[in-house]
């Protein structure tokens, strides 16, 4: 998905120590695959496992950035088909879902 601020920077960094922690559990729990911000820094990208879309907009309205409403996040859902050898595993995982 990707995050796009609705907020100045300034209100970005004032909370992202709470969103940071929110998608360190989000890892912890193994929803999230990989995240960081966009360069030029007007938003970020995560990429999660797959997972029902209401569960995904349900867990996206837990983070910290959107109960504030600094963020809006764009779904964009897609299969993986194909990957890198690297990321066998992840495609191999995505398969059996």
């Amino acid at each position: 998905m990707l995050l796009k601020y609705a907020a100045p920077l300034e209100q970005i960094d004032y909370a992202l120590p709470d969103h940071r922690a929110w998608v360190e559990k989000q890892y912890e729990r193994g929803l999230f695959l990989a995240s960081g911000r966009q360069v030029p820094r007007t938003g970020g990208v995560i990429i999660t496992r797959p997972m029902p879309r209401g569960k995904l907009e349900a867990l996206l309205a837990t983070d910290p950035w959107a109960e504030q409403k600094l963020v809006k996040y764009e779904i964009c859902e897609f299969e993986a088909t194909r990957t890198a050898p690297e990321l066998m595993k992840l495609n191999e995982a995505v398969l059996q879902h």
